[in-house]
């Protein structure tokens, strides 16, 4: 296990009105922030110390999340007697591209908004990667904070800064590192989450389990019936693991330049080769991910690097939580096409996430274009 994967204590401490609420720090020095965990955050709204260096506040959802919390979300806001603008997006993966991002921009400079303003990012992960890269540029960089109302986003993108848009021959290729001010999340919000989101969001936290931490991946086969019917104790602990582990991943690797991070893609270069080629939004993040970490794990046994035993564990939880193992009728030569793009990619080469055993992986760019032709070929 790696070293910052371990389980820590972090501290719970009483929320704005006494209920209890779990804190995990993000530390990145002068860039350092909370993830607030807890039930009926968004009522209770963001704390002082985050709008009050607002001169105004603008908040961005889309058309699906809005009818649902934009008005709590917007009368919590009212107390920080700043002004107050939404900007309403079409929901989707489909609509993560510059047409949609220059909406965001459209509402900034139409509204005046100076230096001091502050994005609020109310939505999943493609409102969460938007509004972050929005910030990131907006006036070469303004503050911003996740409200993230998906359990993918909630464990995985609201956390760590990667920001960006799609491009049809890529996903998340235009983009930039900026750390969110501060996390809010609101466990309630998942009673509203479909079920197909919801089992999508299992795929980012079984992830965590399958790459970094065996001892979780062990809760995790225990507890994923509990935490598929959505029960509440179990939930909140998944989210918290989840994002203490990434937490922990980013303070040691914000930029992904030492190879840490880069082993939160476990499953996602095969998954963002599905994605892409099927069209954004076909199968949904998690969905596409799912698949791929039963790719990746499936390849690594091929390869001798993991033991039968581990390969039947992964999938077998990766079935339990709802979530396909068989890849879609894509065709080879495109799958590599589309992996050959992948960010993580080296002097030409294919870098894969492969699995040692459950909880350790390592990056790997020595497997040849001809072994993954051939593996994907027998799926």
């Amino acid at each position: 296990m790696l070293p910052f994967a371990r389980r820590m204590r972090k501290p719970v401490m009483p929320n704005r009105e006494g209920a209890a609420l779990t804190c995990v720090n993000v530390a990145l020095g002068t860039r350092s922030y909370v993830i607030e965990i807890g039930t009926d955050t968004l009522r209770r709204g963001l704390p002082a110390h985050v709008t009050n260096a607002a001169s105004r506040i603008v908040v961005v959802t889309n058309d699906v999340v809005f009818p649902l919390y934009g008005a709590a979300v917007a009368t919590a806001l009212e107390a920080s007697e700043r002004p107050i603008v939404s900007v309403v997006l079409p929901d989707g993966e489909a609509h993560k591209d510059w047409q949609h991002l220059n909406q965001i921009f459209d509402a900034l400079l139409s509204n005046a908004c100076d230096r001091k303003t502050l994005l609020v990012a109310l939505g999943g992960g493609v409102i969460g990667d938007m509004v972050g890269f929005a910030a990131a540029t907006y006036q070469r960089g303004v503050s911003f904070v996740q409200i993230p109302t998906t359990l993918l986003s909630q464990v995985d993108s609201s956390v760590g800064g990667k920001t960006g848009i799609n491009h049809p021959l890529g996903k998340n290729m235009v983009g930039a590192f900026y750390q969110p001010k501060h996390v809010l999340i609101d466990t309630d919000v998942l009673r509203t989450l479909p079920d197909r989101e919801y089992r999508a969001g299992l795929a980012e936290v079984i992830k965590y389990g399958i790459a970094l931490d065996a001892a979780f991946f062990a809760w995790l086969e225990t507890n994923i019936d509990a935490l598929s019917a959505r029960d509440s104790a179990t939930l909140a602990y998944a989210i918290r693991r989840s994002c203490e582990i990434k937490a922990g991943i980013v303070a040691n690797d914000e930029y992904e330049t030492r190879g840490a991070r880069a082993l939160l893609n476990f499953g996602h270069t095969f998954g963002h080769a599905i994605e892409t080629e099927l069209g954004y939004g076909t199968w949904l993040h998690g969905e596409a991910v799912g698949c791929g970490m039963a790719l990746a794990t499936n390849f690594s046994a091929i390869l001798g690097r993991l033991p039968e035993a581990d390969r039947q564990r992964v999938l077998q939880l990766i079935q339990r939580a709802g979530l396909t193992t068989a890849m879609p009728a894509v065709a080879v030569e495109r799958m590599l096409l589309h992996m050959a793009r992948d960010k993580k990619n080296e002097s030409g080469a294919i870098r894969l996430i492969l699995l040692d055993g459950i909880g350790q992986c390592h990056v790997d760019g020595t497997v040849d274009r001809a072994a993954i032709a051939t593996f994907l070929a027998q799926q």
